[in-house]
Order: structure tokens, then C-alpha cells, then sequence
């Protein structure tokens, strides 16, 4: 008893030298954090295994680093010594994701450069395909798992590309634009050639799962990387670069169709296209509203640019015409009732985003942008539940 009172006592006076260490740490920095969070991780420390120590080390790194480099009482780089410049907090943001954490240091700037810790891009890509895929099943029949895994892959491996594509010709725009300076290519972490070499692996892994499909698919798939290759570009001759992606982006709503039935049935298929075109235009408008005073230096257009102040009046028009579209397509494919009413959910959940978002607010622009894997998410299972009961 004695012995189990002894080693309580030390561990309680661990965790106050290092709860007080924690706050003189925070203070020091002008860190974010509070009082009961220097607690919570001092008394973690003192009372966890070593395994555990070393996860908490990690989360806490994770942790601290997000708090450092959002805090409203970091300074730029005139002030005294101590002081955080935004270089450093944008490097902050980088460094915190999983990438930093489990990737080997050579293999960073290559998961940077695919945005791997960006899924949100994935997402927005492969949901137009488990769209159509589903769409595409026999009435009471659930949709082909294997296509779906494939497409799945297919839109990880693309929008790496994309990705890829898209920093090696902006190189020169992303160093003038504070959200994009430290993306690998360039900040120079990777040389053009490299970034070439990458782009050619992605491809070639895409090429193996395109070949797994149809004939017809192989065509209509492989067709597609005209707009993939060109899109990067459409920013610099148009203030509508977002409808080129949106072409570019659901080209998946129709491949999805075809890997299924090998072939397209026009009135099903181009409604749900244009949907995802509509949606497209809807969710990018406000991204970019990220980079509208950016944008503005360097040249570059968009629609946050030629909407302007008319932002909302314009996104409103698109996710009307997304619904409608979206209608459409399930109407004309005879699918069941649970297909509307997760459409009228996905309505509100569009409506709360345009309403909501603060186009002068880059985060907030960001949150809502994110949360379309929702809206994305709730119009999958209304046709996958649809069709289970058509």
C-alpha cells in the first residue's frame, strides 16, 4: 500500500512540473492552448505506457503545430525574435498532416504533390462514378462492388495526376499565391523532371485499371485526358475555368455507365452529367473564392472573380439546376421513391452551404467546399436505396 502510494504521489508531482512546463512552453511561444489541455496532457504523460507516450508525442505534435500555426497572436516576420512568419505557419499546416508523420522524408513531396492529404479532391471525383455505377445496376440489385473499388482507385490515381499536371505548368503562378508557395514543386522540394516522372507512373497505373474495363470504356476513358491535361491552363484565357472542370471532373458519371452496360443511354447518362457539372460550379465558386485577391495580382481568372459580390445569386441558379438535373436523370432511369427524398435532404444540405458560407472568410470557404462529400455522400445512397426499391 505504501509502495502504491509512493509511486502516486511521484506520478501527481510529474504531472504538475510538467503541467507547469507545458504552460511556460505555451506562454513563451504565444501558443493556443488552455489551462485544462496542459493538464490533460501533462497527467497523459505521467500515467500512460511508454507505447502510449509515444502516440500521445505524435497527437500532440499534430495538435500543437495546428494550434501554432492558427493562432491569431502570431506575429509576421517584422516583429522582435519569437515571432512566427506566415512562410513558417503555412509550413506548419504541411508539416502537420499524416504524410510528415508515417511517410518515409523521400516520399513526402510525392504524396504532397498527389494531395494525399487532401481526399476531399478524391472524393469529389469518385462520387459522379458510384453515381452512375449504381445508377446502372439492375432494378433490386445492389451495384457491382468490384467497379466501384476500381473506380475508386481509378479516381485516387487521377486526381493525383491532375494534381501533378496542374503544379507542373502553374509552377510560376504557385509561387505568388500564399496558399500554393510550398506545394513541392514549386518550393522546389521537386525538380519538373521528377514531377514528369511521377506523372508518368500515375498514368500507368491508371492505364492498368482502364484496361480492365469494356472496349467501349477504354475509349470514352481514355478520351478524357484531352480536358484533364488542358483544364490547368483554362484559368489564364477564361473566368470560367470551374465549368471546364466540371466537365473534366464527372467524366465519371458517364465512364461509370458504360463499364456497366457498355455503352450510353443519353437521357439518363447527360442529365446526371450536367448535374455534376452544375454541382461543380457550385462547390469550386467557392473554393476559389480562397484565392480571388491572389488571383487578382497574378492575373489569373475564375468565377468567385466574375461573380463578385453576385456570387451567391449565380451558386444558387447552379444547385438549382444540379437538383433539377439530378430529378432528371433518376425520373428517366424509373428509379424508386427513397431516391427523392434523399434528394430533397441533399437540397438542404446545398441550401445550408450557399446560405451559410462567408465568401470573405477563406476558411469558412474551405469548410463548406469540404462538406460536399456530404451532399455527394447522401445523393449516393438515395440512388443506391432507389434503385434497390425500383
Amino acid at each position: 500500500m505504501a509502495s502504491l502510494l509512493s509511486r502516486t504521489s511521484r506520478r501527481s508531482l510529474s504531472s504538475l512540473f510538467l503541467h507547469r512546463e507545458f504552460l511556460n512552453l505555451f506562454s513563451s511561444l504565444d501558443a493556443p492552448i488552455s489551462y485544462s489541455r496542459a493538464s490533460l496532457v501533462s497527467n497523459l504523460w505521467c500515467t500512460r505506457s511508454d507505447f502510449a507516450r509515444e502516440n500521445l508525442i505524435r497527437d500532440f505534435r499534430f495538435g500543437f503545430i495546428h494550434g501554432l500555426s492558427t493562432s491569431s497572436d502570431l506575429k509576421d516576420s517584422s516583429n522582435p525574435r519569437g515571432s512566427v512568419t506566415n512562410d513558417e505557419k503555412i509550413q506548419a499546416k504541411v508539416e502537420m498532416s499524416w504524410i510528415s508523420l508515417y511517410l518515409p522524408k523521400k516520399a513526402q513531396p510525392y504524396a504532397h504533390l498527389a494531395r494525399l492529404d487532401k481526399p476531399i479532391g478524391t472524393w469529389l471525383l469518385a462520387l459522379p462514378c458510384m453515381w452512375s455505377i449504381t445508377l446502372a445496376a439492375s432494378p433490386g440489385h445492389l451495384p457491382d462492388f468490384k467497379m466501384l473499388t476500381l473506380f475508386g482507385c481509378g479516381a485516387l490515381l487521377l486526381r493525383g495526376a491532375g494534381c501533378t499536371i496542374n503544379d507542373l505548368l502553374d509552377r510560376d503562378i504557385d509561387t505568388k499565391v500564399e496558399r500554393t508557395k510550398l506545394r513541392p514543386v514549386a518550393s522546389g522540394q521537386l525538380t519538373p523532371f521528377q514531377g514528369v516522372s511521377f506523372l508518368g507512373l500515375q498514368l500507368l497505373l491508371g492505364l492498368g485499371i482502364l484496361l480492365q474495363l469494356n472496349n467501349y470504356s477504354r475509349i470514352l476513358g481514355a478520351s478524357s485526358l484531352l480536358l484533364v491535361f488542358s483544364y490547368p491552363l483554362m484559368k489564364r484565357f477564361t473566368f470560367w475555368p470551374q465549368a471546364y472542370l466540371g466537365l473534366t471532373f464527372n467524366w465519371g458519371a458517364l465512364l461509370g455507365w458504360a463499364a456497366i452496360r457498355g455503352t450510353l443511354d443519353p437521357v439518363i447518362v447527360l442529365p446526371l452529367y450536367f448535374s455534376g457539372v452544375f454541382w461543380t460550379l457550385v462547390y469550386d465558386t467557392i473554393y476559389a473564392h480562397q484565392d480571388k485577391e491572389d488571383d487578382l495580382k497574378v492575373g489569373v481568372k475564375s468565377t468567385a472573380l466574375r461573380f463578385g459580390d453576385s456570387t451567391k445569386e449565380w451558386i444558387t441558379m447552379f444547385g438549382i439546376a444540379n437538383i433539377g438535373c439530378l430529378a432528371l436523370s433518376g425520373y428517366n432511369a424509373d428509379i424508386g421513391w427513397p431516391f427523392y427524398a434523399f434528394l430533397a435532404a441533399a437540397s438542404g444540405q446545398l441550401a445550408w452551404q450557399i446560405s451559410t458560407v462567408d465568401l470573405s472568410c477563406g476558411a469558412d470557404c474551405n469548410r463548406k467546399f469540404v462538406s460536399n462529400k456530404w451532399f455527394g455522400a447522401i445523393v449516393f445512397s438515395g440512388i443506391l436505396l432507389g434503385r434497390l426499391s425500383s
